[in-house]
């Protein structure tokens, strides 16, 4: 009698497939993760310290938090696929994404800049530093203090939010998972080992953020 291994849908040469979805995360939330922090400080530093921005700001920063990212993502290709220049999925979910995080570490960077001690900032001054200096070296260092763990979140879950853009035909390491488990009918398999590539893609950003931490707390 021939002995028959368990998941024998699976095949080796699966192995290319399911690392391309891992590449293509990696890349779209590296990409995401630093156009959305250099938004989110452009965002956070005019919602605290320009008034009028404040405001205007305000409308954006609710719509884009309220609304959900899956609708966001089809919204976006739809409006350049109108226009007549449709987008690689690629650049739509670096777009949305990007977008996404910038509005919501925004908040992060407008409650650091917030805590810094006001008594601090005229201490500055007082010494002959202009706003532009104080904010270098005195309020943007104390800040980080404040922005940095809730930073490290967002992206954690930006990573797992990555897995949305599949509704543009972006093929990441959830939606490569989904097409392996539609030809081989192994989801439990699968589904564990796309578990543990978002695990080890997570788990060193969680890991190294504690060093920082660390070293924070002893400067």
């Amino acid at each position: 009698m021939q002995f028959q291994l368990p998941y024998s849908g699976l095949q080796w040469s699966d192995l290319p497939y399911v690392l391309l979805g891992v590449w293509n995360t990696l890349i779209l939330t590296l990409a995401a993760a630093t156009f959305g922090t250099l938004i989110s400080i452009v965002i956070g530093w005019l919602r605290q310290d320009v008034p009028v921005a404040r405001v205007v700001l305000a409308p954006y920063v609710d719509v884009t938090r309220s609304v959900p990212l899956i609708i966001q993502f089809i919204l976006v290709n739809s409006s350049f696929a109108l226009a007549g220049i449709p987008l690689e999925p690629l650049w739509v979910g670096v777009i949305v994404l990007s977008l996404y995080m910038g509005v919501l570490t925004s908040e992060l960077v407008r409650a650091g800049l917030g805590a810094v001690r006001f008594q601090l900032k005229w201490a500055s001054r007082s010494l002959g530093m202009s706003y532009w200096q104080e904010l270098r070296y005195v309020s943007a260092p104390l800040a980080l203090r404040t922005f940095f763990p809730g930073w490290i979140g967002t992206v954690i879950a930006l990573t797992k939010d990555t897995a949305l853009v599949s509704v543009v035909g972006y093929v990441e390491l959830l939606r490569a998972s989904q097409v392996l488990i539609n030809r081989t009918n192994e989801a439990l398999l699968v589904l564990a080992g796309t578990g543990l590539f978002y695990f080890a893609i997570c788990y060193p950003i969680s890991l190294y953020s504690r060093r920082l931490e660390r070293t924070f707390q002893h400067d």
